[in-house]
């Protein structure tokens, strides 16, 4: 599996930095309207420690051709189906905002085949998922609804500015906040991974005791990490993220 080629047989992953005979693995799961290149530097940064693959979702770059799927669940049975395989090795995963529901929902389905797996669960900027959600960013009109995914940031500005570029993520978006607002689940849902939360300081759309109520959803161990800045805190803030991932890989 090791190569230039950054595409690994399952269009489910991108491996940036193929690393075929690291010890572990760490699995990205992006954010809603994001897709695996936003988590490239991570990539680059975290390969010497794991083989890093990003999840990417249909419907956006090399799977821009293909059908969305705008549910929580549906999205984790295809992960969930697409890492089986590359399930030799121990799994952690990283989601951020959507991507914490979706780690979330892949873990519980390996649990339900009583597999240990992932190793460990970082949820980042994502509340607790029994939780209710209070938005409903999905039912705007295109130009409402992107208006809203540039105030939140984590988009490429260049990608918003240009009208037909607007027009192509348009499908992605709107399935991705579909799914993340129509989601929840019971709770009493738990997985038996650790759960390491992550949010940063002055997220409008995450609280501390909402990513708190994180630690009701694991039978291991749980911590808190609170970062500064907002709710995409990742990017100033990569060299103390990839530090704690890092040290919890090596381990």
């Amino acid at each position: 599996m090791a190569g230039s080629n950054t595409v690994t047989e399952s269009p489910w992953f991108r491996r940036f930095h193929p690393v075929g005979t690291a010890p572990a693995r760490l699995v990205l799961f992006p954010h809603a309207g994001g897709s695996a290149s936003y988590y490239l530097d991570y990539s680059a940064a975290l390969s010497p420690y794991a083989d890093v693959l990003v999840v990417q979702y249909p419907g956006r770059q090399n799977r821009f051709g293909e059908p969305t799927i705008d549910s929580i669940g549906g999205l984790a049975d295809r992960i969930h189906e697409a890492l089986q395989p590359r399930a030799d090795r121990p799994l952690t995963f990283f989601g951020h905002s959507m991507g914490s529901a979706v780690c979330f929902e892949v873990a519980r389905r390996f649990e339900a085949e009583g597999r240990d797996v992932p190793a460990h669960l970082f949820v980042s900027g994502g509340r607790a998922p029994s939780l209710p959600r209070d938005t409903s960013y999905h039912l705007l009109p295109d130009n409402e609804l992107l208006a809203e995914l540039a105030r939140l940031g984590g988009t490429d500005e260049r990608v918003l500015a240009e009208p037909e570029l607007r027009e192509l993520i348009l499908p992605s978006v709107r399935s991705d906040y579909t799914a993340v607002e129509t989601y929840l689940c019971a709770p009493d849902a738990v997985v038996s991974s650790p759960i390491t939360a992550l949010i940063g300081d002055e997220d409008a759309r995450v609280s501390s005791a909402q990513a708190r109520d994180w630690e009701r959803h694991t039978t291991g161990a749980f911590d808190l990490r609170v970062f500064p800045g907002g709710h995409f805190y990742l990017a100033d803030q990569r060299a103390a993220v990839v530090d704690l991932l890092a040290t919890h890989l090596r381990r």
